[in-house]
């Protein structure tokens, strides 16, 4: 699905996605989707706005519970957590991880580089 915006350009993939989360993060605790939407620039039907939480919700950036009829939504990652998220869904779409994650490491700029393996190492307790 294309996301579009009020003038009828083309979102950025997972744009709206990160406007979502970050008005989620600026909330102070669980909030409604018609509190999300009317925080969020852009104007936008309450059903997208629900659309964009089912998404979060199924990949886990975002909790809801149940209170009377409307849930209440809770970011449950932040920008960076979304994109790792991201980043774990297409490794595990690909059949060999190990080209994959090859292919990513040789083709980060030297400083990534330096900094995904002091971060692997301090994970592993070598740091």
């Amino acid at each position: 699905m294309v996301e579009v915006d009020r003038r009828g350009r083309r979102r950025a993939q997972g744009a709206l996605e990160t406007q979502v989360l970050t008005a989620l993060h600026t909330a102070g605790g669980p909030v409604t989707a018609g509190w999300v939407r009317e925080r969020l620039a852009a104007d936008l039907a309450y059903t997208t706005v629900m659309t964009v939480l089912a998404r979060l919700l199924a990949k886990n950036a975002v909790t809801r519970r149940r209170e009377g009829r409307s849930f209440l939504w809770t970011p449950a990652a932040d920008g960076a957590g979304l994109a790792a998220l991201k980043m774990r869904r297409v490794l595990d779409g690909e059949q060999d991880r190990q080209a994959v994650l090859a292919s990513f490491i040789t083709t980060l700029p030297k400083d990534d580089e330096q900094l995904l393996r002091r971060l692997l190492r301090d994970a592993d307790g070598e740091g």
